[in-house]
């Protein structure tokens, strides 16, 4: 075999995905693949279609759609609106066609590696190469898992990378209601001008309304998750008390709030802590402990302390089962060996079982926490379901549609389905979110066991 085999087989794939393994390597079923996947890419990168025939100008369909990304089209009002370019269209395929690309770059980073591979196994073996017969048996055992997980990769690429990117990209544009519309009208990219005007006081009624939502959504956050796992754990810790006979029986009960769907929980709340007609008003009123109605929905302070104690009657029945589950693998040898020394079943509790039970949930805690930041239906459901405009007004409300209880989810929801329809800065948003989250999400994963026994 020619001492410069590297050089020849590294131009030839360099030139064009897989010759080198066709030409050189005695690889043709593997260098015909990587030849099919970089002529299909040629052909809609290089040649167009005219109408009248084929040419090659290297204005293929790939290059029309990466072009329009870039100008999001040519607003021509002479035109009907139905002929019009449609930008949001044509940045999802131009997305998509730069995502084709990077899928094509990766596969000839791939084959380059693959050549290199071969070569090196070639001077080591001392002139050995591996025929078609091996490739087929390499494919069969070592290569089968990549191939089969391949398809879902490709799904979760165009499913949820692509959506991700999406989002981010719109968050560069002024697409908004009404000026901003496609059809009818042109999206163009601003770039950073949406973040300047939510964070750098652009527009400071947009600036403020985004620095309460974001105060109260982390307030929201922190909050409900402490009750709801507090409350969990006192629940679990006090049923577990010997003196408790029907234990099991008060498990039943505390479980139906967490049996209960949280949409239909939410809206009987919200009926029964109707400032005019409900029931809680009424019973209070009633008993002569207090002279007028309490405003539970109307009012922010009542209303915030009314979205965490319905979001804690919603979701302690889930914490007060695991931390019971927890406490059963507690050895009981721990607390005989602590009542030998002396210790009271209040310091059993706080010197055993809260530590141990602590040392086991954190990772779920980090999981409540992000959860609640995401928690859609607490903010919705409860103030603004089946079609109802109840919830606290803050200042800015008419302008930038936040009121006094929106937490960043349900923002992003009203900026998208209500006017004013200001999807470049719903966009913002849900990227400010992504950011924010994707931290605890990478962190709660890495602390599980499956992830430190995998080895990554």
């Amino acid at each position: 075999m020619d001492v410069r085999l590297r050089q020849k087989a590294l131009i030839s794939g360099v030139l064009f995905i897989g010759l080198g393994h066709i030409l050189f390597l005695k690889q043709q079923v593997k260098g015909a693949l990587y030849f099919l996947v970089g002529l299909i890419t040629f052909y809609f990168v290089a040649i167009e279609n005219t109408g009248s025939g084929f040419r090659l100008n290297f204005n293929g369909f790939i290059v029309q759609k990466i072009r329009g990304f870039i100008t999001l089209g040519v607003f021509n009002p002479n035109l009907p609106v139905r002929e019009r370019d449609h930008s949001i269209f044509m940045m999802v395929d131009g997305l998509l066609c730069v995502l084709i690309i990077v899928l094509f770059l990766i596969v000839y980073v791939i084959s380059i590696r693959d050549i290199l591979k071969i070569v090196r196994h070639y001077e080591v073996s001392g002139g050995e190469l591996a025929d078609n017969r091996s490739f087929l048996k390499h494919v069969l055992n070592r290569a089968f898992p990549s191939i089969g997980l391949s398809p879902v990769i490709i799904l979760l690429l165009f499913f949820v990378v692509l959506p991700i990117i999406f989002s981010f990209c719109i968050a560069f544009t002024n697409y908004s209601y009404p000026n901003n519309i496609p059809p009818a009208n042109k999206v163009d990219w601003v770039f950073f001008q949406n973040f300047r005007d939510l964070f750098g006081g652009a527009q400071a009624m947009w600036t403020s309304a985004l620095w309460r939502v974001l105060t109260w959504t982390l307030i929201w956050a922190i909050l409900s998750t402490a009750c709801v796992y507090l409350t969990g754990m006192f629940m679990a810790i006090s049923l577990s008390h010997r003196n408790i006979k029907i234990a099991s029986f008060f498990r039943s009960i505390f479980i139906l709030p967490y049996a209960v769907p949280a949409v239909l929980s939410m809206m009987v709340w919200a009926n029964l802590l109707n400032g005019t007609f409900g029931p809680i008003n009424a019973m209070l009123m009633q008993s002569g402990l207090i002279s007028q109605n309490i405003p539970w929905l109307t009012d922010i302070g009542f209303a915030r302390f009314s979205m965490v104690v319905v979001t804690t009657w919603c979701g302690f029945p889930y914490h007060m089962l695991m931390v019971t589950s927890i406490m059963t693998s507690i050895s009981p040898d721990l607390y005989e060996a602590a009542s030998i020394d002396g210790a009271s079943k209040r310091q059993q509790t706080f010197k055993i079982t809260i530590p141990l039970v602590l040392s086991q949930t954190v990772p779920l805690i980090i999981m409540a926490f992000t959860f609640n930041i995401n928690n859609f239906g607490a903010a919705y459901f409860l103030f603004m379901g089946a079609g109802s405009t109840r919830g606290p007004s803050a200042a800015d409300t008419v302008s930038t549609n936040a009121n006094g209880i929106d937490i960043v989810v349900t923002w992003i929801y009203k900026l998208t389905m209500q006017n004013p329809q200001k999807f470049q800065y719903a966009s913002v948003l849900a990227v400010l979110l992504f950011a924010v989250l994707t931290p605890f999400a990478i962190w709660n994963y890495t602390r599980t066991k499956s992830y430190k026994e995998s080895g990554l």
